[in-house]
């Protein structure tokens, strides 16, 4: 059985995988944004190439070469300089919020060994492309589905399409053969060497939330979050990428302006509550940021409208029928007040102990949709962070003594 598991490839985790989304390096930050409104993945994979040109798509021209999100564009527009003219740092090109994740995007072959993958993760790729493998040709796919495929947001590239694989992809296919690994499994997380303290990016409750941006910044790149600490060091909350890709860009407004603790209440579930709507709106017009304040207005406006419209018809059809309620709340994008009516986590941060196993780990993080779990003793002090990257380097050292 071990033997058997070492000889899996790349293309044993993309069965069912959905073709990638993508925008093309040229499109603007709008373009980034407009595009991530109307996705169902956090993520858009960004490619140099022009899909206007079904002749220039040959041989290698056109690649990946990074990806954005809903992060990345809240955190450029939280940027003071953004904040005087919104609309301005809008038309800037989608290079400007991808800067940070350069380098983290490889292609890779179908047929490329579990065992090369884990390594190149290890090695700092956070995405692997994949060439998606089916015998159904592109055309015949295209007549199942006569949509047209919007040019900025194109899935095929050189002829075909692709998926990537992210960590949690490999952790969760382990996990699935977690027998292969036993006792590793059943250890915990402090015996086998898997909390980091040196990498935890923290912040204090009072502090400003605009302090926080470079930590969130980091937190993307190192695939975890910022944990929100009291004097003490005491676990409060954290301000996480996964929340904030379920955000619309007027959260760059209450970053702007709120302390951390009042964000983590703005972010929750639910959407903001209306006097911290107030206090954005107060502070802007104090910091005479107008540009700003007319795009919050705007957007808190709009986004209260739909909320009131979606409530009004959504009790109007409960009557009729369950159903078509449940439609209605499950676009990706009706962000009322910020929010997606998707799941979305809350502010209160996921955590362990030092004494969890290793499943009981693995299975919190993948259950969450999260890369990490802070660690934390009995007084919820925090103790440090577990993350897939940690986990994925012990699997590799056990396959090693498998072979």
């Amino acid at each position: 059985m071990a033997v058997s598991f070492l000889r899996h490839e790349v293309s044993d985790l993309c069965l069912a995988k959905p073709a990638l989304r993508s925008l093309s390096v040229s499109a603007t930050v709008a373009h980034a944004l407009e595009a991530l409104k109307t996705s169902e993945e956090n993520f858009l994979s960004v490619w140099d190439c022009n899909h206007h040109n079904n002749n220039a798509l040959a041989g290698d021209q056109c690649r990946c070469v990074g990806k954005v999100c809903m992060v990345d564009v809240i955190c450029y527009l939280s940027q003071d300089a953004n904040l005087l003219s919104p609309s301005a740092a809008l038309k800037a090109p989608v290079s400007e919020i991808m800067t940070e994740t350069a380098g983290t995007v490889m292609h890779v072959e179908p047929s490329c060994s579990l065992l090369k993958a884990i390594d190149l993760m290890l090695q700092g790729i956070q995405n692997l492309v994949v060439p998606i493998q089916t015998r159904q040709s592109l055309s015949s796919r295209r007549k199942q589905h006569p949509k047209p495929i919007n040019s900025t947001t194109s899935t095929i590239h050189n002829g075909q399409e692709f998926c990537w694989l992210t960590q949690e992809d490999v952790v969760r296919f382990l996990l699935n053969s977690i027998g292969v690994f036993s006792p590793l499994p059943a250890l915990s997380i402090d015996s086998l060497g898997l909390i980091n303290t040196a990498d935890i990016l923290a912040i204090n409750y009072h502090s400003p939330a605009s302090s926080a941006v470079q930590l969130i910044t980091q937190s993307l790149t190192q695939q975890t979050s910022v944990a929100v600490v009291d004097v003490d060091g005491v676990l409060i909350g954290e301000i996480s990428p996964f929340t904030l890709s379920s955000c619309d860009e007027s959260v760059a407004a209450a970053i702007a302006t709120l302390s951390c603790g009042e964000f983590m209440a703005y972010i929750d579930c639910g959407g903001p509550p209306e006097y911290l709507i107030k206090i954005v709106t107060e502070r802007l017009k104090e910091r005479k940021l107008q540009g700003a304040l007319e795009s919050y207005s705007s957007s808190t406006s709009s986004s209260s409208s739909t909320m009131f419209s979606s409530s009004s018809s959504s009790d109007e059809e409960s009557s009729v029928s369950p159903s078509s309620t449940r439609m209605v709340r499950s676009g990706r994008f009706s962000r009322s007040n910020s929010y997606s009516a998707r799941m979305v986590r809350r502010a209160e941060a996921i955590v362990c102990h030092p004494k969890s196993s290793l499943v009981a780990v693995m299975i919190q993080a993948i259950a969450h949709r999260v890369n990490y779990v802070w660690v934390i003793e009995d007084d919820c002090s925090l103790v440090g962070i577990v993350t897939f990257s940690g986990m994925l380097k012990v699997f590799r050292e056990h396959l090693e003594t498998m072979g």
